[in-house]
């Protein structure tokens, strides 16, 4: 009899143990990231997130894991033939460019056919490295090219060695505009800094000195001529929030309306 009682007493607790580590491996337990994954920092509001967003691995990607700019290489996809003809003329111009996989960071924060631009035609530099649409970065090198780089040989007899900009695609709203999203948050915007100079002089942007002639013949001529490649050209005196840098961008409006301020 003592040994029959034996028998069921560990019976008993194995079945006890079993239920014990079946309850430590709920459906939370398994799929919750147990890493710092880092927080959603967007103004635009984020999708729903849940079990029901953790249902294939491609939903796995978009919870909470940030976004890395990985060369695009998707099987079966193929550019459309408006951004073909876009790198093509990159490629003409000199443009040192890279594809990036498709953004989607939810609202109106996506680039479906993005380019990462690291240099500009005459071996002119980007720093840090631009995410835009292919839209935004053939502006931009046109305008470097035809606007900004005899605009400084004329005044400085130099070329340009390196542009500073401080903003390219980020996902976010335009400041003060009750939720409107920003260009930047489409890849159609560009902030500019500094412009360095191969003669070692370096141009901040921000409103130059009375007596600062010839930077201030420079800005002022390259900040017309942009009006002639972007639909938005913004920059110091314009407003504080552009009082540091040039904001140009190639938002599609209306009648053809261009913002050069």
């Amino acid at each position: 009899m003592a040994g029959r009682r034996a028998r069921i007493g560990a019976a008993v607790a194995a079945i006890a143990v079993g239920a014990l580590a079946l309850s430590s491996c709920t459906v939370s337990g398994v799929l919750t990231p147990s890493v710092d994954v880092g927080t959603r920092t967007s103004s635009v509001a984020a999708k729903p997130r849940g079990l029901a967003r953790l249902a294939s691995p491609s939903s796995l990607m978009s919870v909470g894991y940030p976004r890395l700019s990985q060369p695009f290489a998707g099987p079966g996809m193929q550019l459309p033939a408006e951004e073909a003809d876009c790198r093509r003329q990159l490629r003409r111009l000199g443009v040192a460019f890279r594809d990036l996989a498709p953004i989607d960071d939810g609202g109106a924060c996506r680039i479906d056919w993005p380019v990462q631009v690291t240099g500009l035609s005459g071996n002119i530099e980007m720093k840090p490295a631009a995410t835009l649409s292919c839209t935004m970065a053939l502006a931009f090198a046109q305008w470097t090219k035809n606007e900004l780089t005899p605009a400084a040989r004329w005044r400085y007899l130099s070329g340009v060695k390196t542009i500073h900009q401080g903003s390219s695609y980020s996902c976010r709203n335009i400041r003060r505009s009750g939720g409107v999203a920003s260009e930047h948050s489409k890849g159609n915007a560009l902030d500019v800094m500094r412009i360095e100079l191969r003669n070692g002089k370096d141009i901040d942007v921000r409103k130059p000195g009375w007596f600062a002639f010839r930077e201030r013949g420079l800005l002022k001529n390259v900040r017309a001529g942009g009006c002639e490649y972007f639909t938005t050209v913004l920059g110091p005196g314009y407003d504080a929030d552009h009082a540091d840098h040039f904001h140009f961008d190639v938002k599609n409006r209306r009648n053809g309306y261009v913002a050069c301020r």
